[in-house]
């Protein structure tokens, strides 16, 4: 098989343009077949028509209360100083033969139809009219119709219930058996088939009993399933696929007969073993090879020829693929209730990021589409961009970011960008599209921020921006489980980026451990020159122990910070602003080395567990960090200092409701022997204050 460029590299609303335009002419751009199903299993479908009332709700008039039925024009009259006598009749008594009957109800009953009101059993006495037969006593008049559900209160019969393209709720359920419906008609569920290739792909189930250099853990078709399932759809995902054109060839081939979308995971670049274009080239016709998106540049879109599916004896149509989910009503079977034999194909990235933003992209419109249902329009908040973004001219990028309010104002914090970084998917609350031919956007400026959470989970979300440090990791963990609904976002970009982000007002608090030389204090000198006059509190968070991560054995017998000299000696380094690059700039100045006769000396990671990966990789001979991420590991560790991480806080956030049970936690004894049981942590200091400035 020749090695397959892109056939195009056209902008996303040409691409989506000539997807939807294949699929109208294929007669696919509108919802599926209906089907109808007891309203027991209905729940989150979507109404395939409007539904209207077989009865009236309720069918009859009911009592609203337990009491007794009475004619409102009887109680005239009746006063606390004047009761009025009502005379008991027997139930089912079509027409009284006393001038003022009253017959027993409980709530729900139906009215005699001599009655038109019902008075409450609390409400009356026992007694007898003047003739002395069993009779009630009130003393108050009532109106017509009081405490009675007429029938038709709730709907009449032939009333509209349901429109045509509704979502269905718990309540709608309700409505509908109310008015009569023991059944709904609803558009059946996208099936969609996702089928992940590469001969490097192993299940996690495999990945347990150990991973070999270059095997890779697949779990794409687990978030493609689950944004499915999510969307209204039946996801079947399929074994994995080694790279051959006729082994990807036979699955998408298998699967076409039972589904409504294939998804081919991976595959879809322009390398020697990528298959998933000359596939689709080989059973349709390929629409789109390169869509000038970040991430997610190499999608494929196509229409396919859909299969016959096979039969058994009798003519009894065979199941398909086992599906993950699967609700009774949707056992999947040959789909013969199309005009068309084709059906679309997707060749999905293969990195997780542009795999996840390939499904919110072209899989979810289609999804909705499919149900009568529109595109999903998560909410939208401004925000203020914390940090420089920089993108390609000529594609639109999207990126995740962190959103939190501090403040007055709404905050955007850039992820990482990588399209392998799964982590920026989970931590990530919200998506900004910067669009094509733009340069990217500057720190400072206004976007819009498509949200994956609610406004309300933002407002109690805490913005700690600064230096890593394990323990955030905790506070996180202990915030979310003790106080619902709060949460704990950390972006690290080091020491000193935490006070510049302190000074824009873009945090609640930031972590450091920035060494003054001169004093041999942590960090007040530092605030003192980055805060100039702003009033903030310094909580001590930890003692930590800093030292060189090795592997094990220290095969380099590194042992003191001279050792960075040594030629024959590698390391990773902490980003610029950090205050472990701060204390081995400092160290190196004191011991006369030059930063650029240190091997590895540019080469930058933004975390402790980040520095200790690379260790443990074999890219580095050692790199500076906490005792604990070599420990993580399983490095070596050769100590070289002590220090204090801080939490500088704004006075104002200090005092606040936000933080407080943050600040409680540094006292929690649980919370401080989580502290304590990482390798060289010390929690004696732990929530010690110093106040400086204002």
């Amino acid at each position: 098989m020749n090695r397959k460029i892109y056939l195009e590299d056209i902008p996303l609303d040409e691409a989506w343009t000539a997807f939807t335009t294949a699929l109208e002419v294929a007669g696919l751009w509108r919802p599926l077949p209906p089907r109808t199903i007891p309203l027991a299993e209905a729940g989150g479908r979507v109404t395939a028509g409007a539904v209207w009332a077989r009865l009236s709700s309720p069918h009859y008039h009911a009592s609203a209360m337990d009491g007794y039925a009475v004619r409102a024009r009887d109680t005239e009259g009746a006063t606390e100083t004047n009761p009025v006598h009502l005379v008991l009749v027997e139930p089912g008594t079509e027409e009284p033969k006393v001038e003022r009957p009253a017959q027993a109800v409980n709530t729900g009953h139906p009215l005699p139809l001599w009655a038109n009101a019902v008075v409450m059993i609390e409400h009356t006495q026992p007694g007898q009219d003047a003739a002395g037969r069993p009779a009630i006593e009130i003393r108050a008049a009532l109106p017509p119709w009081h405490h009675v559900r007429p029938m038709g209160e709730d709907m009449v019969a032939t009333e509209l219930v349901l429109p045509a393209n509704h979502r269905l709720r718990p309540v709608d359920l309700g409505a509908l058996a109310g008015a009569g419906h023991a059944t709904v008609a609803v558009y059946r569920r996208p099936r969609v088939a996702i089928i992940p290739t590469g001969s490097e792909l192993v299940t996690v189930e495999a990945a347990a009993q150990g991973l070999s250099p270059g095997q890779i853990i697949e779990y794409n078709s687990l978030v493609l399933a689950a944004q499915v399932e999510q969307w209204g759809g039946l996801a079947s995902r399929l074994p994995i696929v080694p790279d051959s054109f006729e082994a990807i060839r036979a699955a998408v081939l298998k699967a076409t007969p039972y589904h409504d979308l294939i998804l081919v995971n991976a595959g879809s670049s322009a390398g020697s073993e990528d298959y998933t274009a000359h596939v689709v080239q080989s059973l349709g016709k390929l629409l789109v090879h390169g869509v000038a998106v970040r991430p997610g540049h190499p999608v494929i879109l196509g229409m396919i020829e859909r299969g016959e599916g096979e039969r058994g004896r009798g003519g009894e149509e065979l199941a398909g693929p086992t599906l993950e989910t699967r609700r009774q009503g949707d056992t999947p079977t040959p789909l013969h209730n199309y005009t068309t034999t084709l059906l679309p194909i997707i060749g999905v990235p293969g990195y997780p990021v542009s795999a996840a933003l390939t499904g919110e992209i072209f899989v979810q419109p289609l999804l909705a589409r499919w149900q009568g249902q529109p595109t999903a329009r998560p909410p939208a908040i401004q925000a203020t961009l914390t940090r420089k973004i920089v993108s390609p001219t000529g594609d639109d990028d999207f990126v995740r970011v962190t959103v939190g309010k501090v403040g007055g104002r709404v905050t955007a914090t850039p992820l990482s960008r990588g399209a392998g970084v799964i982590t920026s998917l989970v931590r990530a609350d919200g998506l900004v599209r910067i669009p094509r031919f733009s340069e990217g956007l500057d720190a400072g400026v206004p976007v819009t921020v498509q949200l994956y959470r609610s406004p309300a989970e933002i407002e109690q979300t805490i913005v700690v921006i600064g230096s890593h440090d394990l323990t955030l990791d905790l506070l996180a963990q202990f915030l979310a489980e003790l106080h619902e609904g709060l949460r704990l976002a950390s972006a690290n970009v080091g020491s000193l980026g935490g006070l510049v982000a302190l000074r824009r007002g873009e945090a609640h608090l930031a972590g450091a451990h920035l060494l003054d030389p001169q004093t041999g204090r942590y960090n007040d000198s530092y605030v003192e020159r980055y805060l100039p006059g702003q009033a903030v509190a310094l909580v001590t968070l930890a003692g930590r122990e800093q030292g060189w991560i090795v592997p094990r054995g220290n095969p380099k017998g590194i042992s003191g910070w001279a050792d960075a000299a040594n030629p024959e000696v590698e390391i990773v380094n902490r980003q610029r602003g950090a205050g472990t690059r701060v204390l081995l700039d400092y160290h190196l100045e004191q011991l006369g080395i030059r930063p650029e006769t240190v091997q590895g000396y540019e080469r930058e990671e933004y975390t402790h567990l980040a520095v200790a990966a690379a260790v443990a990789s074999g890219a580095a001979d050692a790199g500076l960090g906490v005792r604990a991420a070599a420990r993580a590991l399983g490095l070596d560790f050769v100590p070289l200092a002590h220090e204090q991480y801080d939490l500088v806080i704004p006075q104002v956030y200090y005092e606040s409701d936000l933080l407080r049970p943050l600040l409680d936690l540094l006292h929690d004894p649980a919370f401080r022997a989580a502290v304590a049981a990482l390798p060289g942590y010390d929690v004696r200091p732990m929530g010690q204050a110093r106040k400086m400035g204002g």
